[in-house]
């Protein structure tokens, strides 16, 4: 556990841009409760969520050493994730855990669907333990910075950008949930999440991103209409898949920079 929260500490920069856009995630899965703007008077709830499904994966394990998969009914894991308010803390403030913690679920499930040896599906086991002890820190961090007003208010609605600037902070934010629901291995829900971005966000920018880099343009077409849903189509790995995100995501920072530069030189003409 320590470990995990000493990793944590290091994603602070990334915590605090995500959680600044996060209305996205929030959307991509539905409504989500008024606890998320009060962290901190929910941190107890949320450590006693993260000892429950401890308690019911360890459960689960056991009944699939004593009885086999059939007995040990998986598929619960997924129903219990879901079923906890921690699960709308981490998605909405650091989405990138939350991926984890989706890899380490279907890891247990499959392992034991394939009836792999119980050494195995505990390996698997400590994966998933890893993935929500490091989201507790993460959420544990968002309530410090949420309580020094550094976090944005979760909204359960979004607006729409009112430049390039932002809809390109968007489409980072939205790039981070394909990799998320991704994990959840929602392929279609992946993929619409791909095009719609691009097609409603990224279009909206190409005219003014040409001018200035015509190159990074194509190439960040090419990523949103063949890269990317084809590894998507292909069924890569979550790792694979994030490799490519994270290429993108760069490229959105690069396109970012570009458009504040060429902000910054109109303002000095006038």
């Amino acid at each position: 556990m320590k470990f995990a929260l000493i990793q944590t500490k290091k994603m602070v920069a990334s915590l605090i841009l995500l959680a600044s856009f996060s209305t996205f995630s929030v959307l991509a899965n539905g409504e989500v409760g008024e606890h998320v703007n009060h962290l901190t008077a929910n941190l107890k709830k949320y450590e006693e969520e993260v000892n429950w499904l401890s308690s019911k994966t360890e459960g689960i394990i056991a009944a699939y050493q004593k009885s086999g998969a059939k007995a040990a009914h998986a598929e619960a894991l997924m129903e219990h994730w879901e079923a906890v308010d921690f699960h709308a803390a981490i998605e909405t403030n650091y989405v990138l855990i939350y991926a984890s913690i989706w890899q380490g679920l279907y890891g247990v499930k499959d392992s034991i669907d394939n009836q792999s040896p119980i050494e195995n599906v505990k390996v698997e086991q400590a994966k998933l333990e890893k993935a929500l002890w490091q989201a507790l820190g993460a959420v544990k961090m968002a309530a410090k910075y949420q309580d020094d007003g550094l976090l944005t208010k979760v909204k359960t609605t979004v607006d729409a950008p009112k430049n390039s600037i932002e809809a390109l902070a968007v489409i980072d934010t939205n790039l981070h949930s394909v990799v998320a629901k991704y994990a959840e291995k929602l392929i279609d829900t992946s993929t619409n999440m791909v095009h719609d971005t691009y097609l409603n966000l990224f279009e909206g920018v190409e005219g003014e991103l040409i001018a200035l880099d015509a190159s990074l343009v194509e190439d960040l077409e090419k990523d949103f209409n063949v890269t990317l849903p084809k590894a998507i189509k292909e069924q890569k790995s979550v790792e694979q898949v994030r490799e490519i995100v994270l290429a993108m995501t760069q490229k959105i920072s690069k396109a970012k920079a570009l458009l504040e530069k060429n902000a910054k030189n109109k303002k000095a003409v006038f």
